[in-house]
C-alpha cells in the first residue's frame, strides 16, 4: 500500500481483526455483483469503499426512473443509461483506485462460469430464481463463496454459502426449506431503506470471507422485519438430498 491508501484505510487497518494484512487482501481481491439494482447499490460502494480492489459489475438492465427510490448508486443523470455504467462512474468518483469491470449481460451458462470461477467472492444481488439458481449451481462447483441478500416489502433476508466448508448448506437447500417464492419489488413494492440494510449486511459478510474474520453467516438464515427491526436467525442444515451441495 502506498501513504495515500495507508491514510484512505486507516480507521479499518486500525481494527486489530483486520490489521495491516487484511487491507492487504481487500485491495488484492475480486468480487462479482450480480444485479446493481437495490442490493447492489450498497453492495457496489460499501465495497469500494472498504478497497476491494477489483469490482465485477454484471447486470443487462438501464436505469428507470422507478429505480432511484431505492438503487442509490444511480442518479437522475443517468437515467437510460446501463445500470453497469451509471455505477461504474460512481465508484468512480466514490474510489479512483478500484478497478472496474462492467458486464452488461445477464451472466448464465459459459460466462457465469468464467466470472464466477475468476472470483474471490460472488454477491447475489438478483432479483430472480433463475439466476439464483444457477449462480449456485455454479458458485459449488467452482468452490467461490456466495453472498445472498433479498428484500421485499419490509422483509430481508441473508445468508452465506461456501462450498469450501463441508457442513455449509447452499441456496438449493434454503429455497427447498422454505419454499420461496420468485417475487419482484415491481410487483410487490419495497421499502427503500430495506434494500440498504440487506445489501450493506451482504458487503460486510463479503469482507469478512476476504479478511477471515468473524463468523461468516455459513449454515444461518438471518432474516430482518423492518416494521417490528428485529432480526432473527434461524440454523439452515444442509439437506442429505440436495441435488447440488449433497453430490459426492
Amino acid at each position: 500500500m502506498n501513504d495515500d491508501q495507508l491514510l484512505r484505510y486507516s480507521r479499518q487497518i486500525m481494527l486489530p481483526e483486520l490489521d495491516y494484512a487484511g487491507q492487504q487482501a481487500l485491495l488484492q481481491a475480486r468480487v462479482l455483483i450480480v444485479g446493481v439494482g437495490g442490493l447492489g447499490s450498497p453492495v457496489a460502494m460499501y465495497l469500494a469503499a472498504a478497497g476491494i480492489g477489483q469490482l465485477v459489475l454484471a447486470d443487462d438492465d438501464v436505469v428507470d426512473l422507478t429505480n432511484l427510490q431505492r438503487q442509490i448508486v444511480h442518479s437522475e443523470q443517468t437515467v437510460n443509461q446501463l445500470k453497469v455504467d451509471s455505477a461504474a462512474a460512481t465508484i468512480a468518483q466514490l474510489n479512483h483506485d478500484i478497478n472496474v469491470e462492467c458486464l452488461p449481460q445477464r451472466l448464465a451458462d459459459q460466462s457465469m462460469e468464467e466470472q464466477v470461477e475468476a472470483a474471490d467472492v460472488v454477491v447475489d444481488c438478483s432479483d430472480n430464481l433463475a439466476t439464483r439458481t444457477a449462480l449456485n449451481q455454479v458458485c459449488w462447483e467452482k468452490k467461490t463463496p456466495l453472498v445472498m441478500g433479498a428484500a421485499i416489502r419490509f422483509e430481508g433476508q441473508l445468508s452465506v454459502f461456501d462450498s469450501r466448508n463441508p457442513a455449509s448448506p447452499c441456496y438449493a437447500c434454503l429455497h427447498h426449506q422454505t419454499n420461496s417464492l420468485d417475487v419482484t419489488c415491481s410487483a410487490n413494492g419495497v421499502m427503500s431503506p430495506m434494500v440498504g440494510v440487506i445489501g450493506t449486511m451482504q458487503a460486510l459478510e463479503t469482507v469478512k470471507l476476504l479478511a477471515g474474520l468473524g463468523q461468516p453467516a455459513v449454515g444461518k438464515l438471518m432474516m430482518f422485519d423492518g416494521l417490528s427491526a428485529q432480526w432473527h436467525s434461524f440454523a439452515l442444515p444442509k439437506l442429505d438430498d440436495c441435488k447440488v451441495c449433497a453430490k459426492g
